[in-house]
């Protein structure tokens, strides 16, 4: 019987149930709803009571009950900023299917779990829960150190400004935009109430180059990006220079000035000239920072002049060293600069120089080397060529033919061409009696020339040697001995 009871129990509670969102988060100050639903069975339970309880660290605490017969009770400390959502629940004969309640003016210490309990007979309690998170948006904010920063002479490194995104949670993120070359730091800091402090430090060296660069600090919270940015005032003692002097100053030259140019934060107040080692000349007239020269230039004018310009901060110095010549420089109407037209002329002039040297250098190496190939011997003396007639003989070798005659002789070596001499005898002959093309005397007679080679492979015929009574040679050609002649090309190239 019991057996059977309790199962009609967890049948008829079965359909019963309570419905919450999982999280729910808002920010401090905010207002939050925390929903609560419960989901009657057919048939419907009786619901005797609903609890909302805060759980924190394992303990729980009632926030606020609604009952059919007692009423509504909202218990501290939740009783000014908690309220049912829905108007049934506060009536006289209630509706507690939606007990939804909202919590404003958001706390931090509203942080934690809350459960939603349905009290119903006879299918007993139901309850679900949700976890509610509190945000808390930080204050943002960018200063300056100080509102004076000075470039000193130490160069030493200091805090030109701070971003501090405080109370925030969760924690938010500093980073630095900036065309200055420095360094930033960082450092977190906890709150009793569960928020952090981020403060980032931007540190640099003061000099003329920081003043009026811009600064921003970049906060970034749960993707909301905040920005704030300043602008750098840095004080800095003068740069000074001297202008106006283009290294032309000559005799009798006139309106000529000295102009002393400072850059600094504050600006210059005192400007003060001076000739080193010596006293300004007479003729000179100072109007705020400019050196006026009275009437035409000469040697006197001669020096080394000094600016000192000063402000709040300090005194710098200028220097500029003026020296006089009798007559004008033309090629410094422009000053010390060379113009790039004219750069650009001397370097195609000088271009066209060098080429032509190194053809030059080249054409005297190419002469030396064939001059000297003329006066050396390069042929072969045993590449000889024989002189054959056009007949064919059965015999089985060469006949023999007559010596050349003896009466011939060459000179020694010389740069002059070799040619044959006579030394007397009716045999003999004189060259230069003899004048006539090679070529063409060689169309007129029935011979033809074979290396000595070649002349070997000839195996049934043997060609015979033909001479002439007084054989006529080319002037480009020297009879042999042994009846070959050579040519002096292939004698001397």
């Amino acid at each position: 019987m019991w057996i059977l009871l309790l199962a009609l129990h967890v049948q008829a509670g079965s359909g019963q149930m309570v419905q919450m969102d999982s999280t729910k988060s808002g920010f401090v100050g905010s207002q939050v709803e925390l929903r609560c639903i419960f989901v009657n069975s057919n048939p419907p339970v009786k619901i005797s009571q609903v609890t909302w309880q805060k759980v924190l660290n394992g303990s729980k605490q009632n926030v606020a009950i609604a009952n059919p017969a007692l009423g509504v009770s909202v218990l501290p400390p939740f009783k000014e900023r908690v309220t049912f959502k829905q108007a049934a629940v506060r009536h006289r004969t209630p509706s507690l299917e939606d007990t939804t309640i909202m919590f404003s003016e958001l706390q931090l210490s509203d942080e934690a779990a809350y459960i939603c309990e349905y009290t119903t007979f006879p299918a007993g309690n139901r309850e679900n829960t949700v976890n509610l998170t509190v945000f808390a948006r930080p204050m943002t904010r960018m200063t300056l150190t100080t509102p004076t920063i000075v470039a000193r002479a130490s160069k030493r490194k200091m805090t030109v400004a701070t971003c501090v995104s405080a109370n925030g949670k969760p924690p938010s993120v500093i980073k630095w935009e900036t065309s200055l070359k420095g360094e930033a730091t960082f450092q977190e800091t906890r709150n009793q109430n569960g928020t952090v402090t981020v403060r980032s430090n931007y540190v640099v060296v003061p000099s003329r180059e920081t003043h009026k660069k811009k600064l921003t600090c970049i906060v970034t919270y749960r993707g909301e990006r905040i920005t704030d940015s300043v602008v750098l005032n840095v004080q800095y003692e003068p740069e000074v220079k001297i202008e106006d002097f283009d290294g032309n100053w000559f005799l009798n030259r006139q309106n000529v000035q000295l102009t002393c140019r400072a850059d600094a934060n504050p600006p210059v107040t005192i400007y003060q000239w001076k000739l080193l080692n010596g006293s300004l000349p007479s003729n000179v007239e100072i109007k705020n920072n400019t050196l006026f020269f009275k009437g035409p230039v000469t040697y006197d004018l001669a020096g080394t002049y000094v600016c000192d310009a000063t402000n709040s901060i300090g005194t710098r110095t200028g220097i500029v060293d003026v020296n006089i010549t009798e007559f004008p420089n033309n090629n410094m109407s422009h000053g010390d600069e060379i113009t790039e037209e004219a750069h650009n002329a001397g370097a195609a002039i000088g271009g066209a120089v060098g080429g032509v040297a190194l053809l030059g250098v080249a054409a005297l190496l190419l002469f030396v080397f064939l001059r000297r190939r003329q006066r050396t011997f390069k042929g072969d003396y045993s590449t000889k060529k024989h002189v054959f007639g056009n007949g064919y003989s059965k015999a089985g070798g060469l006949p023999a033919h007559p010596p050349i005659p003896k009466n011939l002789q060459y000179p020694d070596d010389s740069d002059d061409e070799k040619k044959p001499a006579q030394i007397g005898g009716p045999g003999g002959f004189e060259a230069s009696e003899r004048d006539f093309d090679g070529e063409q005397e060689d169309l007129k007679r029935p011979y033809f020339t074979v290396d000595e080679g070649e002349s070997r492979d000839y195996d049934e015929r043997t060609l015979a040697f033909q001479y002439d009574p007084e054989p006529e040679i080319a002037d480009d050609m020297v009879s042999q001995t042994d009846g070959s002649v050579i040519s002096k090309k292939e004698w001397y190239v």
